[in-house]
């Protein structure tokens, strides 16, 4: 079934079912995101970017938790969508390390995009920058994992349970000092890392790099 949306006041037709981030990008309206997957079947909505209004809702929603199954009229750009938008962006440069010229997402780096997009810098503002140890974790064999570039997207993680059903990578600490470990286990049994690049691939900051032999 399809469902008339009013967004922006431009008016849409979708599937019924669809996820409200997904129209819109699906219709050329940018709205910021770094988490939204449109393989998954949940959106986590951990990145706080993808916020719109909608009328009759009192305060602005994350568009890739909203599934079309009514007419709704949407708005992406507001000053209170916009405040939040470049609230959470601070927040995520805030724990991030900004050396665009050494990193190999330089110019294809979703941060770089959305803060071109929100017309701010990457730097965290009012946000004292807070760092994590050690810089580079090198416990998996053959990747290398930069923590102050991750955003914690879990983009690579589903990414990995999505290969073969088996996974390699995981969420491993709480709050700040949440980063993305391994298992620790790669026999031929487990996964085939060597030759999967799926995580390196999805990741939107290069926080995730094939070593050098």
């Amino acid at each position: 079934m399809m469902i008339s949306l009013t967004i922006d006041d431009r008016q849409i037709q979708v599937a019924g079912g669809t996820s409200l981030l997904k129209a819109c990008l699906d219709s050329g309206i940018y709205i910021p995101h770094i988490c939204f997957m449109e393989e998954s079947d949940r959106s986590p909505a951990s990145c706080r970017l993808c916020w719109v209004e909608i009328e009759g809702h009192s305060w602005p929603v994350t568009a890739c938790t909203v599934t079309i199954d009514h007419p709704i009229a949407v708005k992406t750009d507001t000053p209170a969508v916009r405040h939040l938008q470049r609230s959470a962006l601070q927040l995520l440069l805030s724990v991030h390390r900004v050396e665009c010229k050494k990193c190999p997402a330089n110019r294809q780096c979703v941060l770089q995009n959305i803060a071109r997009f929100l017309e701010v810098g990457l730097k965290p503002g009012r946000l004292q920058r807070r760092l994590k140890e050690p810089d580079v974790d090198g416990s998996h064999p053959y990747l290398d994992h930069y923590p102050n570039r991750c955003v914690l997207c879990g983009k690579c993680i589903r990414v990995c349970r999505n290969h073969d059903n088996r996974t390699a990578l995981t969420f491993a600490g709480r709050g700040f000092h949440t980063v993305i470990r391994s298992f620790g286990r790669f026999d031929s049994d487990t996964v085939a890392c060597d030759s999967c690049r799926a995580c390196v691939e999805i990741c939107p900051v290069g926080a995730l790099v094939i070593r050098e032999a």
